[in-house]
């Protein structure tokens, strides 16, 4: 199926404008075939998607971010990935609700949206009819959000700097949080508040993720003011203690580390001073390389 909005694509912020319905590959490192590394259910989101059968996660490959530190570096490059079709990938949404997931969690979707929205459409006529997560870096153009309403149902959203120079550096995206704080107000505006299951999973609402990197705690406290001053205890945030250094980043000595507690600490305090009470917060050591899912095909 030819998607016109990948003929000059500008699905996320780098603009590539490239056709990839003719076999050309943006940024993102793919043309318009989709590849996914993974289709299984995930116990490790947050206790109101993952709850306890588990989050149905698809794990697409390639990346139009590409953080530096990226624990799911192997698909983010696109070295792991296995291509499905529009129709198999509405199949696999299917599967993993049969399976029980208590939801179907798209991860690093962005440069994928047109044919995860066919496939949706699809799925949801042949009875899917558990909520859509739509997880992702942040970093897409507005347009790309609006493709997504009334198909998603929680977005599961990063907000990972506020200073130009960090996101320079690490994710070659010196512009990244003007793009995702308005990519980030667009979700809210279709989710609105959060809204609960009787079991005390989510079915509707925006959780804003911000991972704690080595060193920059102080951005960390302008990201969560940002958003506080935004938006309040109208949606959820997750501070992430889990950085990982892995083999990749050995050329950012900086963050060549794993945060420490205080770091953790500082930042998680910092929250509450605000007065965030809509928030999951990491206990204990889960920084592994163990916690990362293995990219294996598993249920393709």
């Amino acid at each position: 199926m030819k998607l016109r909005e990948l003929d000059k694509c500008s699905l996320c912020a780098r603009n590539c404008f490239v056709d990839r319905n003719n076999g050309v590959k943006g940024y993102c490192g793919f043309d318009s075939r989709i590849f996914v590394a993974r289709a299984a259910l995930h116990m490790w989101e947050e206790p109101v998607i993952s709850g306890e059968r588990g989050s149905g996660t698809v794990f697409f490959s390639g990346c139009s971010l590409k953080c530096v530190y990226c624990q799911n570096h192997r698909i983010a490059i696109g070295s792991v990935g296995k291509e499905v079709s529009i129709e198999r990938l509405g199949e696999l949404f299917l599967m993993l609700m049969e399976k029980g997931a208590h939801n179907i969690n798209l991860v690093t979707p962005t440069h994928y949206v047109p044919q995860i929205c066919e496939a949706l459409k699809l799925a949801k006529k042949n009875g899917l009819n558990i909520p859509v997560v739509y997880n992702t870096a942040s970093y897409e153009n507005e347009h790309t959000i609006e493709m997504l309403d009334g198909l998603v149902d929680i977005y599961l959203a990063d907000m990972k700097y506020h200073d130009s120079s960090i996101s320079r550096r690490y994710s070659a995206a010196a512009d990244y949080f003007g793009i995702a704080a308005k990519a980030v107000a667009k979700m809210y505006g279709q989710v609105g508040l959060p809204e609960f299951d009787e079991s005390g999973m989510m079915k509707r609402g925006l959780i804003v993720r911000h991972l704690v990197l080595p060193g920059c705690t102080e951005d960390s406290k302008k990201v969560i003011k940002y958003l506080f001053e935004a938006y309040g205890n109208n949606i959820f945030y997750s501070i992430m203690n889990q950085y990982t250094p892995l083999e990749h980043v050995a050329g950012y000595p900086e963050i060549n580390r794993k945060i420490t507690d205080e770091e953790y600490d500082e930042v998680v305090d910092y929250a509450i001073e605000l007065g965030v009470e809509n928030g999951f917060i990491q206990e204990g050591d889960t920084a592994k390389e163990s916690f990362i899912p293995e990219f294996d095909m598993e249920g393709l």
